[in-house]
């Protein structure tokens, strides 16, 4: 099962999840997208987001409106629902209604691997690595997360030419996430580490308290629109790929 939290306020692009793209809302782009790939359940924060989705007849469920995360919200919902301990979720960000039907799938296959969690990452070119907004990965020898951060890791204290980074790219993660139902449970009981406040980065959260995240590396060119400015350039590849895809 797939669930979108969709929460309705954001500090950097108020309502962003109901932004007109190609004349749907953001949020019902991204269901649309996903629900080829799986039944989709939508975490409402609001009663103006539900009754946008009902209006595109996606099945949605309003949530407690205080939660501080997305996860949180998922993890209601499978209450709600009272799904099995065993059920994959997987968690897509409302905010990605370009991702990549393909990766959505792979992360769903790397579950039958996963302990704990899974997520997914790129690599990424050496001109990202400094954006902030793009959140860094490393990884062990076993395809988990070491950590995650929004400035360049590793350092290379050899320069961004350094010969090693040929065969050990950055690689950049991707808003998604595979759990179980019942691991998604065991995750939002767990405490709150001081590494997830001061990055603002849930996942740390896991790697904290010594739980396991698989990393698949995937292809994709999606975009998670954070700002007016990533929904812009979202549009202008999305625009480019059309075109190619026409020639």
């Amino acid at each position: 099962m797939i669930i979108i939290p969709a929460r309705l306020h954001s500090s950097r692009f108020p309502k962003k999840i109901l932004t007109d793209i190609c004349g749907t809302p953001m949020l019902i782009k991204t269901a649309e997208n996903a629900q080829k790939v799986d039944e989709v359940v939508i975490a409402c924060d609001d009663s103006e987001v539900l009754e946008i989705c009902k209006k595109y007849h996606f099945k949605a469920l309003l949530t407690n409106p205080m939660h501080t995360s997305g996860t949180d919200r998922c993890a209601e919902v499978c209450r709600i629902l009272k799904l099995k301990d065993d059920e994959i979720i997987i968690n897509v960000q409302a905010d990605e209604p370009f991702l990549e039907r393909k990766v959505i799938s792979s992360l769903i296959d790397s579950m039958k691997e996963a302990s704990f969690m899974a997520t997914c990452a790129k690599i990424i070119d050496k001109s990202e690595i400094s954006d902030t907004n793009l959140v860094k990965v490393i990884l062990n020898v076993h395809k988990e997360a070491i950590y995650f951060s929004r400035l360049p890791i590793p350092y290379s204290r050899d320069g961004i030419e350094n010969p090693l980074l040929q065969t050990n790219p950055y690689y950049g993660h991707l808003g998604i996430y595979g759990f179980y139902s019942q691991t998604l449970q065991e995750f939002c009981q767990l405490p709150k580490s001081p590494l997830e406040d001061i990055e603002k980065l849930e996942q740390l959260r896991a790697i904290y308290h010594k739980k396991s995240i698989l990393i698949k590396i995937v292809q994709s060119k999606s975009i998670g629109i954070d700002t007016p400015n990533d929904l812009q350039k979202a549009l202008e590849l999305i625009s480019q790929t059309q075109l190619h895809d026409s020639l």
